[in-house]
């Protein structure tokens, strides 16, 4: 299989009162197969947007998304996608969660329990597969999440903010899980964040979107998601290199920020 390629996307929004909202302008990315990537940007600046092409959800208004030298025209079971909240089937318990992807393609019941069971394994859940999920913890849905994504067998994993409702504690193991989860399964990975922490840890790869329309400013390889396969996440951020590239990252982001509160359209909605 080879890798996800975006070329020249853009997408604008028609308004019902008339006019329009140019949420992405000619963006360009290549992916390697297993690369881990993470997008940083400015609310606005269509990082969800561009997420949500790439799954199939929205059709771009010009432009192009192959994966394997395929065009993208919908959803499918190879592009897993991550929600911030872990959109479960309430009424299924923890294992039927898991193995709806696998049920749904028909698979026999032993083969599908066998995967089922190594996945909640690997989460860490071997001992809440029969719990509800509204029995279970914030981070311990994400959890089942993740663990229900890779039953499908998704080329490339698609995350939208989904530690983003976690408290700190959680978020860290949570981070680590997906460092994890990256290395051993060799999946790409485009994870969505409004941290900066976040995005250097598990970025090996970091793209920063430009405000409106959404566009890549900043393209640029990092060594803390593979530090961090290895190390305590909390050693890597002590990383002299990390707490330098984490203020140059942040610095542009405020730049950008008060470029959108300088608008006149922003000053009037204020």
């Amino acid at each position: 299989m080879s890798g996800l390629s975006i070329e020249n996307l853009s997408m604008r929004f028609d308004l019902p009162g008339g006019g329009a909202v140019q949420a992405l302008k000619d963006v360009s990315l290549d992916l390697k197969e297993g690369e881990l990537l993470s997008v940083l940007g400015p609310s606005g600046c269509g990082k969800t947007t561009l997420l949500n092409i790439v799954a199939g959800f929205l059709a771009p208004t010009e432009g192009v998304v192959r994966l394997g030298g395929a065009r993208v025209e919908g959803p499918g079971a190879e592009r897993g996608m991550v929600f911030q909240q872990g959109a479960l089937f309430e009424w299924m318990d923890v294992r039927e969660n898991v193995g709806f992807g696998p049920a749904m393609k028909g698979m026999a019941k032993g083969e599908k329990r066998e995967i089922v069971d190594h996945l909640l394994d690997v989460v860490g859940l071997a001992d809440f597969k029969e719990k509800a999920v509204y029995e279970l913890s914030g981070g311990m849905q994400q959890r089942v999440a993740l663990a229900r994504c890779l039953a499908n067998e998704p080329e490339v994993i698609l995350m939208d903010e989904p530690l983003g409702a976690l408290d700190a504690l959680t978020r860290e193991k949570m981070q680590g899980l997906v460092l994890k989860l990256w290395k051993e399964t060799g999946k790409t990975i485009i994870l969505i964040t409004h941290s900066v922490e976040e995005a250097l840890l598990l970025g090996e790869r970091l793209i920063v979107m430009a405000p409106r329309p959404g566009r890549i400013a900043v393209d640029r390889r990092l060594p803390f998601a593979e530090m961090g396969v290895d190390q305590d996440l909390r050693t890597v951020k002590k990383h002299p290199d990390f707490a330098k590239v984490r203020e140059e990252v942040l610095g542009l982001i405020w730049e950008m920020e008060e470029e959108i509160m300088g608008r006149p359209e922003a000053q009037a909605a204020q």
